[in-house]
This record gives structure tokens, sequence and C-alpha cells, in this order.
């Protein structure tokens, strides 16, 4: 289990997560036909030349769900009990095909769970790049998360 427990998180606490991943052609078109997405900027290369971008831009929940997806081995993974939110999901510079994320995570924020005992609520502050360091995704992420046996 790679995944850390609540009482191991600390606010302030931040991770480089080493795990990179480069978006390709076909995953970008498989997630915007799985979502339903008919955006032609995901999809018809002609519409997206004639878009001020010039070039087919990568699915905006794809890019939100690889940011979460490349955490999820350092924080949760073992460890969820369920996901309870998203907040302040914010996009500042699109993604391209060929380009390479990397996330870090922050925690935010740290609060006892009322109704469960064995677990806590951890507020992670996801941040995606890509590989001219350029912040292309970030939320916050709130997560019930279990506390260490006993």
């Amino acid at each position: 289990m790679a995944g850390r427990y609540f009482d191991d998180w600390t606010i302030g606490d931040r991770i480089v997560h080493e795990l990179r991943r480069t978006v390709t052609e076909t995953d970008n078109l498989m997630f915007t036909l799985m979502t339903h997405n008919p955006q032609p900027l995901h999809l018809d290369v002609e519409a997206a030349k004639a878009s001020e971008f010039g070039q087919i831009l990568v699915n905006g929940t794809f890019t939100f769900s690889l940011m979460v997806g490349l955490s999820v081995g350092d924080t949760t993974l073992g460890t969820l009990v369920a996901n309870l939110g998203y907040d302040k999901v914010v996009m500042p510079k699109a993604v391209f095909l060929g380009d390479t994320m990397r996330a870090e995570t922050e925690i935010a924020d740290l609060r006892e769970s009322q109704s469960r005992p064995t677990a806590g609520i951890v507020t992670f502050r996801h941040e995606l790049f890509n590989q001219r360091n350029e912040l292309v995704c970030q939320c916050l992420r709130s997560a019930l998360v279990s506390r260490r046996p006993q």
C-alpha cells in the first residue's frame, strides 16, 4: 500500500509525484469519445487549426482526471474511504498532444471526521504542470481517508 493514513499527514506537506505521463492522440480521442464530448477542438484537426490555438486541444476533463490519477499512488492508494468532492478547479493553460504532465500535491487542510472515528478528511491541493513547468490544472480534493489501524 503506497497511500498514507490520515494520521500521517501534516498541513503543508508537499509531494512531487515521480510518475509522469505524455498525453497522446489516442488518450485524447478515447476519453473524448467515452465521455460523449463532441467538441470539435478535441476531435477535428481542421477546426482546431482554425482556432486561436492552431492545434488539437486535450480534453480538459482528461487533464483534470490525469492530475488526480498521477497523485493517487502517493496519497490515497489503499487508504481512501471516499472522495468527498472537488473544488476550485482551474485550467490556466491549454494542454496539447505530446505534452508531458507531472503533478505536485500539498496538504491544504486536515479535519477529524464527525461521523467516522476510523477516518479523517484530508484536503489535497493538486497541481499539474507541463514539460515547460507551466501550471495547466489545479484543484482542491477533499477525501475521507482511513486512520492508521490500532
